[in-house]
């Protein structure tokens, strides 16, 4: 890895000499992607988009969880400092997290972040529970799950302060297809979108 390192970087001086310089002293990414940790499923790889254009937060099946520090700091520096104009989320069909959180077993320590996951099945499980084929079933979860996470942001005063101050940033909700390598779209909330009164935050109060 750190031969193929040297190489890359000596490919790039040789195509722009300026290309670390300029990625060195800037980054203003538009984009703030919150994806999976899963190593076939990388944001400029898929997107392809370059160094600085995309701020990366990963984790396992691509959850929003608001008691998740982690997430949440690089949710507020991205949408306040860097002030990124869209929040994607992306999913992928085949995600190993989401197909452990519907089984029984228990997996240690990450039984507690799986346990979101099983809280979108128990939202929507009379849907899930209608599909005969297991594949189908997990598929629906995956595009829940993502639709789930993509609110879950909308929850956030992060993102609702921000609303009010900026009318930015927009919400997305993707799926990534790790058999054809496309990226489907399935949800998307604008500025200002509506969320439950019991989540809204008054902020002149």
């Amino acid at each position: 890895m750190l031969a193929r390192n040297k190489a890359w970087a000596e490919y790039e001086r040789a195509k722009d000499p300026e290309y670390f310089s300029r990625l060195e002293n800037v980054q203003t990414p538009d984009v703030l992607w919150i994806g999976c940790s899963d190593s076939r499923v990388a944001a400029n790889v898929i997107t392809g988009t370059l160094p600085g254009e995309v701020f990366v937060h990963r984790n396992i099946a691509n959850m929003v969880v608001h008691t998740d520090l982690n997430l949440m700091s690089v949710l507020e520096y991205a949408v306040n400092v860097l002030k990124v104009k869209h929040v994607i989320v992306c999913g992928h069909y085949g995600c190993g997290g989401v197909a452990a959180a519907m089984t029984n077993k228990s997996y240690g320590l990450i039984n507690k972040w799986l346990r979101n996951i099983k809280d979108v099945y128990r939202l929507h499980q009379e849907e899930l529970e209608a599909i005969p084929d297991e594949q189908a079933r997990l598929d629906r979860l995956t595009e829940l799950n993502v639709i789930e996470q993509v609110y879950d942001l909308a929850k956030t005063t992060v993102v609702q302060k921000a609303w009010k101050d900026r009318n930015g940033p927009h919400l997305h909700g993707w799926v990534y297809r790790l058999s054809d390598g496309i990226i489907h779209p399935l949800v998307e909330r604008e500025p200002g979108s509506a969320v439950e009164d019991i989540y809204r935050f008054d902020f002149d109060a």
